[in-house]
């Protein structure tokens, strides 16, 4: 059960050497990588702009958050959304695939672990969009040949060389025939949303748009259905034939939000994921608190889980501080 973890700490790994992607955003040419190497089809959601290759299983990557955005909204109006983590390592590792790895774009990518752990007093907004440091380094590279076939990094995020967060991602990667193979009949099929009964109330899960909510109205105490729009641009960039691991994590984030102090941070998240969440079945999200605590005093760690049709789909422990526990940054 991933509630018996730590945190993984990444932070005794050294900055990245001056190179090349470095110098290009210091002149302030940089723009984002080409949306298709994230896995994006919204220029607007791409958030990395650059890499160099420092060794075989070692990189610097460029990225940058803005202060403003449609869906990661500031919390509390004045601290980055940490789901801005999550969605910034879930694309290092789609980058890293077409970029340094030579998988090519059409190759399908299966998320089976990913977690961060924040410094929270860096995740204050300043004047201007932040221009993160990422180092990545991959202890597991797994090829058939010379096809890779799974990867496991792990990443450190900074700026101005104060560690913002860090964090690890594994998944495996399948070609196109196989994958056809696999999902003929989810692929053939029509995905569609899943409105179901009313959306909880957007205030009480840290948004500000019922169209943003994920959790249906409870159906008894910490359970909830898993509802979605595929028109939400963000959510649903593209339209696959599966709901996304990013919306499994968001429902994650929003079931240990409710009945939480307003303005909570999802400080650190380790989640696993054992399954494809199918379009079509309903799928139900359960909260509890946790086995074991981490975090400060004033933490709430919270065990979420998501079943579908009888089977488990996935698992998450999310610890949050309230954004008043978080000493400023200077």
């Amino acid at each position: 059960m991933i509630t018996t973890l730590e945190p993984t700490d990444f932070t005794t790994s050294p900055p990245a050497e001056h190179c090349a992607c470095q110098a290009q955003t210091d002149n302030r040419l940089a723009a984002t990588v080409p949306r298709a190497l994230v896995h994006r089809a919204a220029v607007a959601e791409v958030f990395l702009t650059g890499m160099c290759r420092i060794t075989e299983d070692r990189f610097h990557i460029k990225a940058q958050w803005p202060r403003g955005h449609s869906f990661f909204a500031p919390v509390a109006g004045t601290h980055y959304d940490p789901m801005l983590i999550a969605e910034t390592i879930r694309q290092v590792g789609a980058y890293l695939a077409h970029e340094a790895f030579d998988v090519p774009v059409g190759h399908q990518f299966l998320l089976w672990s990913l977690e961060y752990s924040t410094v929270p007093e860096q995740l204050v907004m300043g004047g201007a969009p932040a221009d993160l440091d990422l180092t990545v380094t991959c202890p597991e590279i797994r090829r058939r040949g010379s096809r890779l076939t799974a990867l496991t990094y792990e990443v450190v995020i900074r700026q101005e060389d104060r560690v913002v967060a860090t964090g690890r991602v594994g998944y495996t990667v399948t070609s196109p025939a196989v994958y056809q193979r696999l999902r003929a009949k989810q692929l053939a099929a029509q995905p569609d949303s899943v409105l179901g009964s009313a959306p909880v109330a957007p205030a009480e899960v840290g948004r500000l748009s019922p169209f943003d909510v994920v959790l249906s109205a409870a159906s008894g105490p910490g359970v909830w259905e898993l509802r979605y729009d595929i028109r939400h641009p963000v959510l649903f960039d593209h339209v696959g034939d599966h709901v996304p691991g990013m919306v499994l994590l968001e429902a994650a984030r929003q079931a240990v939000t409710i009945d939480a102090e307003a303005g909570v941070i999802p400080v650190s998240v380790m989640s696993t994921y054992h399954r494809y969440a199918e379009f079509g079945s309903p799928l139900w999200i359960r909260a509890e608190p946790a086995s074991a605590e981490l975090g400060g005093a004033a933490a709430r760690s919270v065990r979420v889980t998501g079943h579908q049709d009888g089977e488990q789909v996935f698992e998450a422990v999310v610890v949050t501080e309230p954004v008043g526990s978080v000493p400023p940054r200077f």
